[in-house]
């Protein structure tokens, strides 16, 4: 009997993993083409405003197509809030059971007005959307297959990561983030089909984009153990910097209310006329940032123009998210963060604090360092960074940078972002509430935690709560009273939907951290 019910168990293990390698190749090909077709758009506006500098009558026309597909996407986006910014908060609420959403009309919406948002130049970046897009694909083929809700779970989850890693082309970083960020479950089932997924996608974008690293940062020295103090002041800079970052980035929707005789749908125009002297003037700053991160260190060694370039991407990136369209705050954080660590290094130079050939490390130091004070996931901006850049070298300043900044958030009291504002997209649009009898829940038991080592008995579960199924690596566990439940363990809990929000707090709470 007990052979027959492991057999069966890793005969669906198996299909698990089929299906998230389809989930990988899919989700590979949509999104390469998504970056691809952004590209494309790019150039094409780079290219537009270098003829508009010998045919400036050409900007009339151009001034009055920007207003007409503003409005355009400023009702797609309204009338269908799923699509709206990022993608990483709806995720998260499908990942914790708070949200739910119906996969074909939001990919094919994200997919078009996300080339059309961030190809135009505004400063949006396309990972978040990828991450949105591989999730819809990933719940697309589990429903087709209509293998169980818990399944249903684990190919959203494989579908994000392999959005990310082919984003990025960085598939460690992607399961990690996905895994620590948006899911915060490390149940073995889930992280394997995760990874696997990040694999194929990365290997499908590997054939469009070939092999060279996203972030195309060059060095040639090592920073030396005497300098390692910049790395705990520029910690710091860039906690207190996040912090502010994430207080503007949350309160950007409540401030653009205020704003008299603008309804939502006419948000995107701001930035549509907005971007045009920015493409005139700065055409190396459009889109995500990626070309501006590689082309920092060709650019004049001034502080002042460091300090330029961090303000108009700093005001011009909320402006851009701002408008509500299909668009992610994932390569405008690093970006953020590579211009930081210029303007560090600047300062420090004319100080006569630290030498001029630093600056590559800086930039690499930086993005690590802001973005995992922001996201709150130190470890994913370790890898990511590591993985996007190509080298191993940095990882001992990448992480002293990471944490310093982490902690300076954690002091300040900041959320992780995506979950603070999936919980403020939620509370703009209640009506977008996953309404069903009742869910199931994964939750992962963490070492030191009240649930490990605890009997079910002994813990006073929420109302209309039931621990259903526990598993134990490749084994599962119908419990009882007496079943005594250990870290590592994946708890499946079914749950009522009316208060799948504080059951989900509740139980995590207790599967994360020590009594009081």
């Amino acid at each position: 009997m007990e052979s027959r019910k492991q057999t069966f168990h890793r005969y669906n293990q198996f299909n698990q993993l089929l299906r998230a390698i389809l989930i990988g190749i899919l989700t590979g090909l949509v999104v390469s083409v998504f970056r691809l077709t952004i590209q494309f758009f790019l150039q094409f506006v780079r290219a537009s405003f270098t003829y508009f500098h010998t045919h400036p009558w050409g900007l009339f026309l151009w001034l009055g197509g920007s207003i007409i597909l503003a409005l355009i996407l400023g009702w797609l986006a309204q009338r269908n809030p799923d699509i709206k910014g990022s993608g990483i908060p709806q995720v998260e609420g499908q990942l914790t059971n708070q949200f739910d959403e119906k996969w074909w009309p939001v990919l094919w919406r994200k997919f078009v007005g996300g080339i059309f948002a961030i190809g135009s130049g505004l400063y949006l970046g396309r990972e978040g959307p990828s991450i949105q897009l591989g999730a819809t694909i990933g719940q697309g083929i589990e429903e087709t297959a209509k293998v169980g809700h818990l399944n249903r779970q684990i190919g959203i989850a494989s579908g994000a990561a392999a959005g990310l890693s082919a984003a990025f082309n960085a598939p460690i970083a992607a399961t990690i983030f996905i895994l620590e960020e948006v899911y915060h479950n490390f149940s073995p089932v889930i992280w394997l089909s995760t990874f696997v997924s990040a694999l194929c996608s990365n290997m499908v974008s590997m054939q469009f984009f070939g092999l060279r690293p996203v972030l195309n940062v060059p060095y040639n020295y090592m920073l030396p153990n005497d300098l390692y103090w910049h790395l705990i002041v520029l910690g710091i800079i860039l906690g207190v910097l996040g912090r502010l970052y994430q207080v503007v980035i949350l309160n950007l929707n409540s401030w653009a209310a205020r704003i008299p005789h603008l309804p939502p749908i006419a948000y995107p125009i701001i930035p549509f006329i907005l971007v045009i002297p920015i493409a005139w003037y700065f055409p190396l700053t459009l889109g995500g940032g990626n070309e501006l991160i590689s082309g920092l260190r060709s650019l004049p060694f001034s502080l002042s123009l460091f300090v330029g370039l961090f303000v108009l991407r700093f005001v011009f990136s909320m402006i851009s998210y701002g408008s509500q369209l299909p668009g992610g705050i994932f390569l405008p954080i690093l970006t953020l963060g590579a211009i930081l660590g210029a303007v560090y290094c600047a300062l420090m130079v004319r100080l006569g604090l630290m030498p001029i050939r630093y600056l590559p490390n800086f930039i690499i130091y930086a993005m690590a360092g802001y973005f995992a004070c922001i996201s709150k996931a130190p470890f994913t901006a370790i890898l990511l960074i590591t993985e996007m850049v190509g080298s191993l070298a940095h990882l001992m300043p990448l992480a002293l940078v990471a944490v310093v900044a982490y902690l300076v958030v954690d002091i300040l009291h900041g959320e992780p972002v995506y979950t603070a504002m999936f919980n403020a997209f939620i509370g703009n649009n209640p009506q977008q509430r996953k309404h069903k009898e009742d869910v199931t829940m994964p939750i992962t038991i963490y070492a030191g935690a009240q649930l490990d080592g605890c009997q079910v008995k002994d813990y006073h579960w929420p109302a209309d709560t039931i621990v259903m199924v526990v598993c134990r690596g490749e084994e599962k566990i119908i419990p009882n009273g007496q079943t005594k439940l250990l870290a590592g363990d994946t708890l499946i809990l079914r749950v009522n939907s009316a208060a799948t929000r504080q059951v989900y707090y509740k139980v995590t709470r207790a599967a994360h951290y020590a009594q009081g």
